[in-house]
């Protein structure tokens, strides 16, 4: 990996909210961007696992769903015309001669870039699965990992299982729309935003959401793919029959950084270790920015990797423009291309 026919300035591996701010960053500091992601489409995690999920903690956005967020970004990004390379996975990594790094990709093409940055989320996923005899016979069909239409659950009878953001946002929206929604957990505290939790069971209290606590799931029944119950259990071996028409199991991602791990960078786990200062790793001219990158106080926020994102861009501007002094200037100065002044 020495040539590369295709050269960019900064090499964004991941197509999540965080990485499409990057570019943006980067554009506001005369920085071209590449864009890689293994899935086909932008977005990342908020696209391809919870497009209609409304998130509350977007600076501006008292609410917005996912999806939203996503366009919203593109829509920011766009003058600085980024090029997005998608449906590939960053295959392999080498360092180039004049200090820069190519990229192989799963296509066999070679990218050229002086700078990386990884904001590739939590890396390749999978749902964490719950151990339920004859899960796979209703997977997809009425037992799913993600929602991708709220609508398709108008009516129905839901059971969520989990305790942590994911089972807690979509009780309260879901409880809109289906005609019962029952969470069922192990314990009476939940991992979620204490506002989010406090407000879900209000709506216990007011009956519109039933808190099944403290149990676990035990079995599902039903035939052909639907589900007729869920069955679930305590840790006393006490059992209660869930009517359910839908299971939705949040128990979180299963990660691995692939490729990636073999890069050469200090790792934590399935995190890549950083400066928090300037998001550098721990090779020369590779950043990481997002929920991949971990450091003392690290907050697995969309909002605190925009402001990784900024930092890594300003740190990475003297590798691409090594002889140009930067003279610091706020976007309602300076502007953005294209915009109406």
């Amino acid at each position: 990996m020495t040539d590369a026919p295709i050269t960019t300035d900064i090499a964004v591996i991941g197509a999540g909210p965080v990485g499409l701010f990057a570019v943006f960053e980067a554009g506001m500091l005369d920085m071209r961007c590449m864009v890689i992601d293994a899935l086909e489409m932008t977005g990342g995690q908020c696209a391809a696992l919870y497009p209609e999920k409304p998130i509350f903690d977007i600076p501006g956005y008292p609410r917005i769903d996912a999806q939203a967020l996503v366009e919203r970004l593109m829509e920011q990004a766009a003058p600085f015309a980024p090029h997005y390379v998608l449906g590939r996975q960053v295959s392999g990594l080498a360092p180039r001669a004049d200090g820069g790094f190519a990229l192989a990709l799963s296509d066999g093409t070679v990218v050229g870039a002086r700078v990386v940055v990884v904001a590739a989320g939590c890396g390749a996923f999978g749902p964490n699965r719950p151990p339920l005899a004859g899960l796979e016979e209703f997977e997809g069909r009425s037992v799913h990992y993600l929602v991708r239409r709220r609508e398709d659950f108008r009516g129905k009878r839901v059971v969520i299982a989990g305790g942590g953001d994911s089972a807690v946002d979509w009780a309260l929206s879901l409880s809109e729309i289906a005609a019962k929604v029952m969470v069922v957990h192990r314990r009476p505290r939940f991992r979620a935003a204490p506002e989010s939790e406090r407000r879900m069971k209000q709506l216990a209290g007011e009956g519109r959401i039933e808190l099944v606590i403290p149990y676990q799931l035990d079995a599902l029944e039903g035939s052909n793919g639907q589900l007729a119950a869920v069955i679930v259990r305590t840790l006393d071996g006490e059992a209660r029959r869930l009517e359910a028409d839908a299971l939705l199991p949040f128990f979180g991602l299963a990660m691995n950084l692939g490729p990636i791990a073999g890069w050469g960078l200090n790792l934590d786990r399935n995190h890549i270790l950083v400066d928090p200062a300037t998001m550098a790793t721990s090779m020369q001219g590779i950043f990481a920015i997002g929920d991949i990158a971990h450091y003392p106080g690290k907050l697995k926020l969309i909002l605190s990797g925009f402001s990784e994102a900024a930092m890594a861009m300003h740190a990475a501007r003297p590798i691409v423009h090594p002889d140009k002094v930067l003279h610091f200037e706020y976007s309602t100065t300076r502007g953005v291309p294209g915009a109406a002044g």
